[in-house]
């Protein structure tokens, strides 16, 4: 299995919420998570969008998960360093 963090979508038309899930790369996006770490919710004030377990993505970082582009912008936001 090839885990890799990415977002999963939630929310109404024009009003998105996001998880940072841990899945299997070939699952869909909407599909059964393995662990959830966090949110990313681009509508908030900027101090309340982004919130994620920073230990917990480490963990699955140094056990081999990928990260999609958009979950090492959020990543990089708040300096957590993914190669």
């Amino acid at each position: 299995m090839s885990a890799r963090i990415r977002l999963k979508k939630f929310g109404t038309k024009k009003r998105p919420f996001y998880r940072i899930v841990v899945m299997d790369k070939r699952d869909p996006r909407d599909g059964k998570t393995i662990e959830e770490i966090g949110y990313y919710h681009p509508i908030e004030t900027e101090d309340k969008q982004i919130q994620f377990d920073e230990t917990k993505a480490r963990a699955w970082l140094k056990k081999g998960a990928t990260v999609t582009d958009t979950v090492r912008w959020i990543f990089n936001k708040k300096n957590v360093t993914v190669k």
